[in-house]
């Protein structure tokens, strides 16, 4: 695997990101995108010993058990801060608790995913472009900047049409955010942290709405060795 131009630190902040080889899609059905769900919740957590798809053979009670440990441990490679997965690409805001964290939590993302989508599509090769891309988030402007971009990327990428779609989009987790019912994953005190209250979050996605529509659409221009 080539040396990563970016370094990953323990305790510092990532924007992770990928797509599908030549930007095709990634996600073709609900299945897939619970799929996805699944691994991001199972392999954030250290010191596993089995792979994800051997825990599926379990029993229902050897399943539970071992969750619970996982649970009642509490140990993480990262926190997830917040996250998008799209038809044919995911963004992530990773804070990295231990060493190699983020490269060992994409690492098993990447490949347990890609193996299933191949199995259950009857396909092989790549399905991912190449190594993930990671950017460092220097500060608490950028963060907060970003957990706004990653939030609003389904209604910039115009897979829904209204920020009212946007807060119940089940594949990102502004809904958590926003305590709709949904998965349970993110460490969302960094970002929440810094609002008198849920409702002050929610204005100031909303409010830059359009601003985030009008940069989708000249991404590919600002960004196109990193997109």
């Amino acid at each position: 695997m080539p040396k990563r131009s970016i370094p990953l630190i323990n305790e510092e902040y990532y924007h992770i990101f990928n797509r599908g080889v030549n930007k095709q899609p990634i996600f073709l059905d609900k299945r897939e995108y619970r799929r996805a769900l699944d691994l991001i919740e199972f392999y954030s957590y250290s010191g596993k010993k089995i792979s994800y798809s051997r825990f599926l053979s379990m029993s229902l009670e050897n399943k539970e058990e071992y969750m619970k440990l996982l649970f009642q441990n509490n140990k993480k490679l990262i926190n997830i801060v917040c996250f998008a997965l799209m038809p044919n690409h995911f963004h992530f805001l990773l804070k990295q608790l231990e060493d190699n964290g983020i490269s060992n939590f994409m690492s098993n993302f990447q490949n347990s995913y890609s193996r299933y989508f191949n199995i259950k599509n009857n396909r092989i090769g790549h399905l991912l472009q190449g190594q993930f891309k990671s950017v460092h988030i220097e500060d608490d402007s950028q963060l907060l900047h970003l957990s706004r971009y990653i939030h609003l990327n389904p209604y910039s990428s115009c897979i829904v049409r209204s920020i009212e779609e946007v807060e119940s989009y089940p594949y990102s987790s502004y809904h958590e955010y926003l305590n709709i019912k949904g998965s349970k994953i993110c460490s969302k005190e960094i970002i929440l942290s810094q609002f008198r209250n849920l409702k002050d979050y929610q204005k100031f996605v909303s409010d830059r709405a359009s601003y985030q529509k009008e940069l989708e659409k000249i991404k590919h221009l600002i960004l196109e060795d990193r997109y």
